[in-house]
C-alpha cells in the first residue's frame, strides 16, 4: 500500500478547516480552476466550480459543526504529478445539538504544484444500509 505523506497531510488539514468551519483554509486546499469538482452524500451534492463547492460547504456549516474525523483507512496512488487518496472514515459531528457519527468512504484526487497537492476532486459516499455483506447489489 503506497501512502504519501503530502497528500495525506491535505486530508487532515481538510479535516481541521471543516472543523473549524474555516472556509478560507478549505477552499485552499483545491486547484484554482473552475473544473473542479466535489460529489456529496446528498442527491443534490454535484458540485462543480469553486463557487458551487464553497456554497456547499457553507450549507454544510450551516447544518452541523464537526468535531473530528477519524481515519480508519487511507491508500494512495501516484502517477507523476497525479495522486489518488481511497479513504474510509467517521465524521464525529453535533445537528441540532444531537451527536452523529457518520460513516463514509472517500475518494480524492489531487495534483503536485512544487511541494503542494492541489484537489481536483473529492467524492464521498455511505455505503449502501440495504446491501448485505459479500452481496454486489442492494436487493432490497
Amino acid at each position: 500500500m503506497a501512502l504519501d505523506r503530502g497528500m495525506l497531510a491535505t486530508m487532515d488539514e481538510y479535516a481541521d478547516a471543516y472543523c473549524a468551519k474555516d472556509i478560507g483554509r478549505l477552499m485552499a486546499l483545491f486547484d484554482e480552476g473552475e473544473d473542479i469538482s466535489v460529489i456529496g452524500t446528498g442527491q443534490d451534492e454535484l458540485c462543480s466550480g469553486r463557487e458551487q463547492i464553497q456554497d456547499l460547504f457553507l450549507r454544510n456549516f450551516s447544518e452541523a459543526t464537526a468535531s473530528r474525523f477519524e481515519w480508519h483507512w487511507r491508500q494512495t496512488t501516484l502517477r507523476g504529478d497525479t495522486g489518488l487518496v481511497s479513504a474510509s472514515l467517521t465524521i464525529h459531528l453535533r445537528v441540532d445539538g444531537k451527536p452523529l457519527q457518520i460513516p463514509l468512504r472517500w475518494t480524492v484526487v489531487a495534483r503536485r504544484d512544487g511541494d503542494r497537492w492541489l484537489w481536483l476532486h473529492r467524492h464521498a459516499s455511505s455505503a449502501a444500509a440495504s446491501q448485505e455483506e459479500g452481496g454486489a447489489y442492494p436487493v432490497e
